[in-house]
């Protein structure tokens, strides 16, 4: 995968078109993924974002016991994973195994960044107690963003090709997948 490094100034593109997100966790020798729809970018500096996880699954127990996470941008090519780590419970067992899932270790946080994802955050969560356990609302810091250059590069994306787009949650297991890219002229 030829992952490279994005400016944590510019981390929000990688998120604010609304794709669907794998949020990856690890805390004490077990770690774990999920799909999540609810996740977006919040600030530029520092880079904050912002993922909903229900209090009650295995992510939750192991992001908080970490206190970070990774936000794992896939693409078409992935949506039957990403339905499966949906639809599953980690507490069933390690749906990395199950689902012949790989990942790479983090630089900047010990969760998982999953193979074959177009781009990637490294987050360390702002503990918001009210927020997290009222809302099932993660605020975090982004401290290091990637994407794969052959989809991102230039703070743009450039699908290679329409396995490689992101991907968007509709519900009942559909998704649609990110469309063209154009420029709206300037209305005086």
């Amino acid at each position: 995968m030829p992952r490279q490094a994005v400016p944590l100034a510019k981390s929000y593109l990688l998120l604010n078109h609304g794709p669907v997100t794998l949020v990856s966790s690890a805390h004490a020798g077990q770690r774990n993924v999920m799909a999540a729809a609810w996740a977006m970018p919040l600030d530029f500096d520092p880079p904050k974002v912002a993922v909903v996880i229900d209090k009650n699954t295995l992510t939750a127990a192991l992001v908080n016991g970490s206190g970070e996470f990774v936000l794992n941008v896939p693409s078409r090519a992935q949506a039957d994973q990403v339905l499966a780590v949906g639809s599953c419970s980690g507490r069933d067992g390690d749906k990395f195994a199950a689902l012949g899932l790989t990942a790479e270790v983090g630089t900047q946080v010990a969760a998982p960044l999953v193979d074959g994802c177009l781009a990637w955050l490294e987050c360390r969560i702002l503990p918001e107690a009210h927020h997290q356990q009222t809302y099932d609302l993660y605020v975090a810091e982004v401290l290091a963003a990637w994407a794969d250059s052959k989809a991102f590069s230039n703070g743009r994306w450039h699908f290679p090709d329409a396995m490689q787009r992101t991907i968007h949650y509709v519900a009942g297991g559909e998704f649609f997948s990110t469309g063209e890219a154009f420029a709206a002229k300037k209305v005086r």
